[in-house]
């Protein structure tokens, strides 16, 4: 079977074995102290309006060292239009990307196996300018393992937790009070094999972020088929597995790569990169653990080539899921009952691109924007809110070997 990820990392996977052989942005509400609904009501209605009008995405690549690898762009919610405003040069394969809650800091995984002599890729951080959006580097620390593929902040954004895909590991970066990252506080190192020799030779961390109550960080290993679970101290930046220290199981040779939770809080979904499936799960936050609700396919029975699933989102209203199939070259859409947290098939949209590794939700629920790398496009989709289903706006956006979408509102 070919290797479906990029170059980079096959190549550090591959050294890697003969040497040693999901932004989440929050979003501040606007507070009124007065007792007029009616008031209230139009300045929400007015922040509604601004911010459908207004809103930005920052999109990290796959580019070499010294050209611009992440970029800027404007996006009409109404039509799914994407307008370039500007590209920076933030070192090679700044691959996925987050932001603080107040948008002043954006942080970036440079996915590379080779750091400063170190067997690792970097993070580095980025002050946001607040009338721009323009970004300016702060500092770049070593990752603590090769390829490093999902970043996200902890409680209070006072830790950029990493996961490494190659390094099979992952660490905790405490942020000072001036955005900058300081040195990793913890490396939590994952063990284990799964049945598909290929890809589960060793562990391979695909994604790390809290729980929604905070209560738990939990990581995606798609190397040893588990989600392991552990407690963040925030103010130490250190991680302690929970005990039992495997949240879930997933079948063996599933392959889960990324996790995302319903708004409810209640329930989380796991999409496996290997076996083509969506797994629906119900968390247990007094234990830290999850149990399997329902498991889907992410293609069509009769489809017989090679699919990597990568991405997956839940609509803003929790009613629907959406993930990305490369090689179907697809979005599968599913509704969600929020009483059971079950799935039912909708429908598998075409992306009007080639290898679909990212895609996410604006702000409004209105669009989808998928990050095609190889045929190095963004295209857009309107989302029926009523349904679920994806209608192709026809706009699209050309970005050398896009592989993360974060939207933002406006800094106008």
């Amino acid at each position: 079977m070919k290797h479906p990820r990029n170059p980079t990392r096959h190549n550090i996977v591959k050294a890697a074995t003969a040497g040693v052989l999901i932004l989440s942005l929050a979003l501040s509400a606007c507070n009124s102290n007065t007792p007029d609904t009616a008031a209230s009501e139009e300045t929400a209605a007015e922040t509604e309006t601004l911010n459908e009008a207004t809103a930005m995405v920052y999109i990290g690549t796959y580019a070499d060292a010294g050209k611009e690898s992440i970029f800027l762009y404007k996006l009409n919610p109404e039509s799914g239009e994407l307008t370039r405003v500007s590209g920076f040069k933030a070192g090679a394969n700044p691959s996925f990307l987050t932001l603080d809650a107040q948008r002043k800091h954006l942080y970036a995984v440079n996915e590379t196996g080779d750091y400063q002599g170190q067997k690792s890729g970097a993070v580095s951080a980025f002050s946001v300018d607040q009338q721009t959006g323009d970004l300016t580097l702060l500092n770049q620390v070593a990752s603590k393992g090769g390829a490093p593929c999902y970043i996200s902040l902890g409680e209070g954004g006072k830790t950029a937790l990493v996961a490494n895909y190659s390094g099979g590991n992952v660490a905790a970066f405490p942020i000072q009070d001036n955005g900058q990252l300081a040195g990793a506080a913890d490396v939590e190192q994952h063990k284990g094999t799964g049945p598909n020799k290929d890809r589960q030779e060793a562990p391979h961390a695909h994604y790390i972020a809290p729980s929604l109550d905070n209560k738990y960080v939990y990581s995606v290993d798609l190397g040893i088929d588990k989600i392991l679970g552990y407690r963040l101290d925030s103010g130490s930046g250190t991680l302690t597995p929970t005990e039992p220290a495997v949240a879930f199981a997933a079948a063996p040779a599933a392959g889960p790569r990324q996790m995302a939770f319903h708004p409810d809080g209640k329930y989380a979904y796991v999409i496996n990169e290997l076996n083509s499936t969506m797994t629906a799960l119900a968390y247990d936050g007094n234990n830290g653990t999850f149990a399997e609700v329902q498991t889907l396919p992410t293609i069509p029975s009769d489809y017989g080539k090679d699919n990597f699933p990568a991405a997956v989102r839940v609509s803003p209203d929790g009613k629907f899921l959406y993930g990305s199939n490369r090689g179907h070259n697809s979005i599968v859409v599913y509704g969600l009952d929020e009483n059971t947290g079950k799935m039912t098939y909708v429908e598998n949209v075409p992306t009007g691109g080639d290898w679909p590794r990212d895609m996410t939700i604006d702000l409004t629920g209105n669009v989808l924007l998928v990050a095609n790398e190889r045929s190095n496009s963004i295209t857009s989709f309107k989302i029926d809110k009523a349904t679920g289903k994806l209608t192709a706006t026809g706009h699209e956006a050309q970005v050398s070997k896009p592989v993360c979408v974060q939207v933002v509102p406006d800094f106008q």
